[in-house]
């Protein structure tokens, strides 16, 4: 069986109307978040992986599905969005979504790209194995410039 991965993150149906959001990634709009997703959703499983994606609000409904998602599937790896980690306003969120995988998913490894494009190398920095962290530093350096 192929290894499972839940990608979560923010609809990005939501991002261009979200000010928090606009302010974290003013170069980022929806259609911006759908084409990385999408490229990242592929390679993924051309790589293997069995992948599904979680989408969420900005905290109204974002806990209940979340822990439907975790509820219906086991998943080895949960890679949470830069979108939920990197706007402060949704720090709550980011704790939510860290502390239900521990509870519902305790033996999936957490993931974490850095834009809608870096989601295929988020997930092989734990995937198929941990890599040491200088070369996880380095790889990630590299995807920056």
């Amino acid at each position: 069986m192929s290894p499972s991965m839940l990608n979560v993150g923010l609809d990005p149906a939501l991002v261009d109307d979200a000010p928090s959001s606009r302010a974290a990634f003013p170069e980022i709009d929806a259609k911006a978040v759908r084409a990385g997703m999408a490229a990242g959703r592929a390679r993924l499983e051309e790589l293997g992986l069995s992948v599904d994606v979680c989408l969420l609000d900005y905290g109204r409904t974002a806990e209940a599905v979340f822990r439907a998602a975790l509820t219906a599937k086991d998943y080895d790896i949960v890679l949470i969005g830069a979108g939920v980690r990197l706007d402060p306003e949704l720090t709550p969120l980011l704790e939510v979504l860290v502390n239900t995988t521990h509870e519902l998913a305790p033996g999936a490894k957490l993931c974490f790209n850095v834009s809608p494009t870096t989601a295929v190398e988020a997930v092989q920095r734990w995937w198929p194995e941990h890599k040491p962290l200088v070369q996880a530093l380095h790889s990630t350096q590299e995807t920056i410039r």
